[in-house]
């Protein structure tokens, strides 16, 4: 291994040795405050990595790992993901008697994993980085180990994201079992050789499907969907953030990198498949949030709609999808992490369940106003109002299916959006009405002093950004493109 790879593998390596002197700092002395210290400056050196790993990009480190702009750009949205779920948890372990240190551990390496999937340019390596990103979320999950709801939403996702992830490695022995080859390029080039018919085909086509369904599953696509309302109602607030932004923006980036590198964009039967996915999530997804009386309930069938928008960004622009989708996984998670920090805000202060019906939320704006606001921000931008960094992903996805003339996806984001828009708008009322006494969820006064409450400030002020002025943001996504 030569210089400029070890350069490029900087990201990892720090990440890696954040993971050890974490570990580390714990086994000598356990201290809340300097653990979560260590476990930032770690991220905050992994992410300066991914500066220096972008001007010695392109670099292929052994035949697993490639470190382009393109896994540089999403290398960086997963460790501002970690990096904001790190400072949420120091705010909302505050108020926890339990040992708080282990959840920066279960962190870093959940984060090691999503940047090891995000370089993955071959089976093996897209395989280790997906469980090393999902075993540490059982433990995050479970976490509240005296929370029956966080408990039982540990156990739901062990087990169903188990049979995933085998589904997943059954679907790679069947596509090696045709074409022996698991490097990406490698298995487009030699599928494109095997005949449209014959058993050989037809066992790719269902190790292709498995594969699908087990991807379906980690992004909570209809309908693999059913874990995810329950599991984000029982996982802490930060780590539910976590959950529905960087876990899901790995998934997807690797998705990317599979689709553009095999050329699965020249195959009918696939496109059909996810344009029959995209529908359906969109349509269940907010369906099944106008029901919702519990906010992160409601964001999690949101963010099953909101997947099902990006595939319609990941459908219709073909070979060309890696900017429509690389804008909106920016603006999602950036949306995500906000209103998430508002719920994290809410709860960190209390022991038992979290504020998370839209009842704790009643006449929160006659309280604290600001953090009001913010959450106001968030909702708009879910539901893509202009001028908030949801418009512009909304934006792109429409755009793109309009150039393709995808009249049926384009529909159902149209009925998404109107149906979205009511709930979202029922949820930000909820703000501003006058609760007839005062609630006992609040969050503390001095929230905004705090480093929690800082992030979730500068999240806000990103959204407007987003939404004003993205042009530096897409000529960044631009630069990292797939070719």
């Amino acid at each position: 291994m030569n210089r400029q790879q070890l350069l490029a593998l900087l990201p990892i390596l720090f990440s890696s040795a954040t993971v050890v002197w974490v570990m580390t700092a714990i086994a000598i002395k356990r201290h809340h405050w300097w653990n979560a210290t260590f476990s930032v400056i770690g991220l905050n050196l992994a992410l300066i990595g991914c500066v220096v790993a972008y001007f010695v990009s392109p670099q292929i480190v052994t035949p697993l790992l490639i470190v382009d702009s393109y896994s540089c750009l999403y290398m960086a949205m997963v460790l501002a993901t970690g990096l904001a779920t790190a400072t949420l948890s120091h705010a909302y372990m505050e108020g926890y008697d339990g040992n708080k240190e282990e959840v920066y551990l279960l962190l870093n390496l959940s984060v090691l994993g999503g940047l090891v999937l995000v370089c993955a340019r071959h089976f093996a390596s897209f395989f280790i980085g997906l469980e090393l990103l999902s075993v540490p979320l059982y433990g995050l999950i479970g976490y509240l180990v005296k929370e029956r709801r966080s408990l039982e939403a540990s156990m739901k996702y062990l087990v169903l994201s188990a049979a995933a992830s085998a589904f997943i490695l059954f679907g790679m022995a069947l596509i090696y079992s045709q074409t022996g080859a698991l490097a990406f390029s490698d298995i487009g080039t030699r599928v494109a050789a095997i005949s449209g018919s014959g058993s050989g085909y037809t066992v790719m086509v269902v190790g292709g499907a498995m594969i699908l369904v087990g991807i379906g599953f980690k992004l909570s696509l209809a309908p693999f969907h059913l874990w995810t309302p329950d599991v984000y109602e029982g996982a802490p607030a930060p780590v539910a953030a976590y959950l529905a932004t960087a876990s899901k923006v790995a998934v997807f980036a690797v998705l990317l990198r599979f689709f553009i590198e095999a050329k699965a964009y020249n195959y009918e039967l696939l496109l059909d498949v996810l344009t029959a996915l995209a529908i359906v999530s969109i349509v269940l997804g907010n369906l099944l949030a106008l029901l919702q009386d519990n906010l992160k309930r409601l964001l999690a069938y949101s963010s099953i709609a909101h997947f099902g928008y990006l595939l319609v960004a990941f459908i219709a622009a073909g070979q060309f999808a890696t900017e429509a989708v690389g804008v909106y996984l920016l603006t999602y998670v950036v949306t995500t992490l906000a209103a998430f920090g508002v719920v994290t805000l809410m709860s960190s202060p209390y022991k038992n369940h979290d504020a998370d019906t839209l009842w704790d939320y009643r006449g929160l704006f006659w309280r604290r106003p600001y953090l009001s606001t913010i959450l106001t921000i968030a909702l708009l931008s879910l539901a893509g109002i202009p001028m908030t960094a949801g418009f512009i992903g909304k934006f792109y996805a429409i755009t793109a299916g309009v150039e393709k003339r995808q009249w049926l996806l384009l529909g159902a984001v149209v009925f998404g959006s109107a149906v979205g828009l009511y709930y979202y708008l029922r949820a930000m009322v909820q703000l501003y009405l006058r609760a007839p006494w005062v609630r006992r969820y609040s969050a503390p006064l001095a929230w905004a002093q705090g480093t929690g409450g800082a992030m979730v400030v500068a999240l806000a002020v990103l959204m407007l950004v987003l939404g004003i002025y993205p042009q530096p943001f897409i000529a960044a996504i631009q630069a990292a493109g797939l070719h």
